[in-house]
């Protein structure tokens, strides 16, 4: 028998409409027939899984009820794939975030304080619990902070040129020749290691800092602020760096953003600037004595930044009240502290801190110096509705600065610009 192709269209939307109600049903099914909840967390690191899966395994003994389930998307495709499946409908009930601004205005995440209590952020980071609030609200549960920007050097070849490492403590960068001592520690390298140190294009290890520590800002009541003298400043001191071969060629940095942290581990490059991020790899790889100092002071002192991750809940889960509790649970002293228990990273919970500093004090390691830099002024790592795009209209422009192709002052100016534009755009 024929059937009808009027029939034909109507039969398939039926059983186009019975797949899709099917496929629903299974996505949110407990999957193991046991009648518990699934939740789903997505990260975007690897090395964060087996503390998370500690952390969750002890939810989950006292909430038998709730199964959590950690989902991994490697950064390289993270943002934009969460934010196809936020726009879509189809993102995990819990997802890791830093730039959280355009999810927040758009209706996409959970109302912590709401959730929570207001009481819940008192136990928290307040720059984390600051950089999560927006409009009055928190949008997401910090879970890490990086702590502040450090050099890390290789004892050996400080030995070699005659350096102690208390030396690195006292050294100033400066645009005035006269005022400047760390050029001059640099160059006390040559004949022993070459390039000595790492300034590149690197946005939150050296161009923050050095922005910061030349009085400048990258933001200014939210809009884009670094084509400044101070911007000017910090930006022609770092190129310098590599038009004298005291840093390593922009060509290496841009083609490999590990080019640096593998010629430290390699035992070529004596000072190695970064942040907390690079401790256990540093531990882990680098056959050498090694230590921690603190940053170069620049004309406004020594400044960094300390950036953090939150855990935001979507609010489109069909699972709203596993989701709180899951929430509350990863922001809560014992959820949070498995993060700094092996040293991966420092927890949001400030009573849970130490457990990070102690591990590495039994590791024989100094970290003193990423706390100690933010005792004074901290610089801001930006962010607001379509800030990525504005770093992905930046990044190129500030390449080829470093390249040598665009003079200092006109590729800020042209980066402002284009960030701005990136923004309007949005």
């Amino acid at each position: 028998m024929r059937i009808k192709d009027s029939t034909r269209v109507v039969l398939g939307l039926v059983l186009a409409a019975a797949l899709l109600v099917a496929a629903a049903l299974w996505l949110g099914r407990d999957t193991d027939g046991s009648g518990r909840t699934v939740v789903r967390l997505r990260i975007w690191d690897q090395s964060f899984v087996s503390a998370y899966r500690a952390s969750l395994d002890e939810f989950e003994r006292a909430n038998p009820d709730i199964d959590v389930r950690i989902t991994l998307v490697p950064w390289a495709s993270y943002p934009q794939k969460l934010r196809l499946d936020v726009a879509g409908g189809i993102a995990d009930d819990l997802f890791w975030t830093g730039l959280y601004e355009d999810y927040a205005d758009s209706g996409h995440l959970v109302d912590v304080g709401a959730a929570l209590g207001a009481d819940a952020a008192r136990e928290w980071d307040p720059f984390a619990v600051e950089q999560f609030t927006r409009a009055g609200k928190l949008w997401a549960v910090p879970q890490f902070v990086d702590g502040g920007t450090a050099v890390y050097y290789n004892r050996e070849l400080l030995d070699a040129a005659g350096i102690e490492p208390g030396a690195l403590n006292a050294v100033r960068w400066s645009p005035d020749p006269a005022q400047d001592t760390f050029r001059a520690l640099l160059r006390r390298f040559g004949g022993v290691a070459s390039p000595p140190y790492n300034a590149a294009n690197d946005f939150q290890s050296i161009t923050l800092p050095y922005l910061g520590s030349a009085g400048g800002e990258l933001q200014h009541d939210g809009k884009f602020a670094f084509d400044t003298p101070q911007g000017r400043d910090a930006f022609g001191y770092t190129t310098a760096l590599i038009a004298d071969g005291l840093s390593p060629s922009a060509a290496d940095t841009a083609a490999s953003s590990d080019f640096a942290k593998n010629a430290f581990l390699q035992g070529r490059m004596p000072l190695f600037q970064s942040g907390t991020f690079t401790l256990a790899t540093v531990a882990q790889n680098a056959r050498f004595r090694w230590g921690v100092a603190l940053i170069p002071a620049g004309p406004a002192g020594r400044v960094s930044a300390n950036n953090s991750v939150a855990v935001a809940g979507n609010s489109a889960s069909p699972h709203p009240d596993a989701v709180r509790r899951v929430l509350g649970w990863l922001g809560s002293p014992g959820g949070n502290r498995y993060l700094g228990l092996e040293g991966a990273t420092i927890p949001a919970v400030l009573s849970q801190q130490q457990v990070y500093r102690d591990y590495w004090t039994r590791r024989g390691v100094d970290v003193s110096p990423f706390f100690d830099v933010l005792r004074g002024e901290r610089i801001s790592a930006g962010g607001g509705p379509g800030f990525t795009a504005a770093l992905q209209a930046i990044t190129p422009i500030i390449d080829e600065m470093y390249l040598g192709r665009i003079p200092v002052d006109t590729a800020l100016a042209r980066a402002r610009a284009a960030a701005d534009a990136a923004i309007a755009q949005r």
